[in-house]
């Protein structure tokens, strides 16, 4: 799973390009850590209580959320936030979901993962990815309410390049039309969940050790 990743566009560059509503995001660009604030892209339904106006559609917009939701109790732990889905069928996921507006789409540059062994230096291996058909992309996301609002990355089978480094999953790598965006955020979780595929590994790049490439 990723533990960090990159957005190196400023709030105002990834809501144009995403055609959502920037509203007062401060994100300045660069990268995102596990706990740390950063954009992602909901539905708008988050701020509006009770039944949906009717004849009001909700505005997509641009807004900051923490990496990272609270635990199941179970877990044991509750300082350590939840950073992927890799089960979308838990109970603890499942319900939101299965409801559009809890899902958000988190725009990156670059995601890093850990890769196998050690470089010369003894410390492990990190491998960071790019696309080369989408410099600017977004990761399918879920989010849930609680005293910080926070965000998971939806996760699924690694393409050729994500086992080739060691890994056992992938974040859900959402195509570059305004279609597929619009299912994540919009449509039934039978439809949304088809997009929960790996991205071609054909389209992947990697970057070096701590890639930096603005989008726009």
């Amino acid at each position: 799973m990723p533990v960090l990743y990159r957005l190196d566009a400023d709030a105002t560059v990834v809501a144009a390009a995403f055609g959502a509503r920037a509203n007062e995001d401060p994100w300045p660009g660069g990268a995102v850590s596990p706990g740390q604030f950063a954009p992602v892209i909901t539905a708008g339904r988050e701020f509006v209580a009770g039944p949906r106006p009717p004849g009001r559609p909700l505005e997509t917009r641009l807004t900051p959320r923490l990496w990272g939701v609270p635990p199941p109790p179970a877990a044991g732990d509750a300082r350590r936030g939840v950073l992927t889905v890799r089960n979308p069928g838990s109970p603890f996921w499942i319900g939101n979901l299965r409801n559009s507006e809890f899902r958000c789409l988190v725009p990156a540059t670059a995601f890093m993962e850990w890769g196998k062994g050690t470089n010369r230096d003894g410390q492990r291996r990190r491998h960071w990815f790019t696309l080369a058909d989408q410099p600017l992309f977004a990761m399918a996301g879920v989010w849930k309410d609680s005293e910080v609002p926070g965000f998971a990355l939806l996760t699924c089978e690694p393409n050729a390049a994500l086992r080739a480094a060691g890994r056992d999953a992938m974040p859900v790598i959402l195509p570059p039309d305004a279609e597929a965006r619009q299912a994540w955020l919009h449509a039934g979780w039978d439809r949304a969940q088809r997009l929960l595929e790996p991205y071609p590994s054909s389209m992947m790049r990697e970057a070096g050790t701590d890639p930096s490439h603005p989008a726009g």
